[in-house]
């Protein structure tokens, strides 16, 4: 069985988050978005919401789930019996960063692989920093977050 794991901190998931997974769905017969919990970070969602909205947005879609994960992102994947990993990249800059990360995963396990996908140009400007701002700062962030996200924002403001 073909499991990947899709690290990150999903505050908040993305559009270009949702691209990524569904493009990805073809490659692997189940995909774990892990919310990863790192003490460094003071996130503006809690995990037990950024896992909520998972979800709801792939509710229909039984090949993939939500988990939180704290520690290597490697270690958790030898927990779920992850053999990859998947990584979505925006920019040339976003390459550098994820490959180095790539070599260390690698160094650390030589039996999970890095699957780096480009997102798709309309969603390139999708951050979740950048949403987070627009959140923080009353604005509209419908434009860069799945239908879920947004409806249960508006019911908490």
């Amino acid at each position: 069985m073909k499991i990947c794991l899709f690290p990150g901190t999903f505050d908040p998931i993305t559009l270009g988050h949702v691209d990524i997974v569904t493009r990805a769905l073809p490659l692997f017969d189940k995909i774990i978005i892990g919310v990863g919990l790192n003490a460094a970070k003071a996130p503006m969602f809690s995990a037990e919401q950024r896992l909520l909205w998972i979800k709801e947005i792939f509710k229909h879609e039984p090949k993939v789930e939500g988990a939180s994960y704290e520690g290597l992102t490697v270690k958790f994947c030898q927990e779920i019996g992850a053999n990859f990993i998947l990584r979505g990249i925006r920019y040339v800059s976003d390459f550098e960063y994820e490959k180095t990360i790539a070599d260390a995963n690698r160094t650390l396990d030589k039996n999970i692989e890095t699957i780096f996908l480009t997102g798709e140009p309309k969603y390139t400007s999708v951050a979740s920093t950048i949403v987070r701002d627009i959140i923080r700062n009353n604005g509209d962030a419908s434009p860069f977050i799945p239908a879920a996200v947004f409806n249960s924002l508006q019911q908490n403001s």
